[in-house]
């Protein structure tokens, strides 16, 4: 595996467990209620401007992983779609950038 494949499989690790650490902490502290969390998320103009950020650069993501699996054929490359909403743009990106760069056979 190359250098920068392990640079990205390494980011979507981290891009994983870091921000579940904190809704883990969330959901013990407040209960696991999603619409609460979301209402948490937008409890300032700061906070639901980065929730808007990250909403608009998912959806870009996900645009473009559709448009080069149609063009590539790299249908795994789909699970960073499940990854960047569930999980989030941290672990989504990287993940499909590591998908993506896989040695072509």
């Amino acid at each position: 595996m190359s250098p920068l494949r392990i640079i990205y499989l390494s980011l979507a690790i981290w891009g994983t467990i870091h921000p579940m650490y904190y809704f883990i902490q969330w959901f013990q502290a407040n209960g696991y209620d999603i619409t609460a969390m979301v209402d948490a998320w937008h409890t300032n103009a700061a906070s639901s401007g980065l929730v808007w950020d990250l909403t608009i650069a998912a959806i870009a993501l996900t645009v473009w992983i559709i448009a080069e699996v149609a063009t590539r054929r790299n249908f795994i490359a789909l699970i960073a779609i499940p990854a960047t909403f569930c999980i989030g743009v941290s672990c989504g990106l990287p993940l499909y950038l590591f998908l993506r760069t896989r040695p072509v056979v």
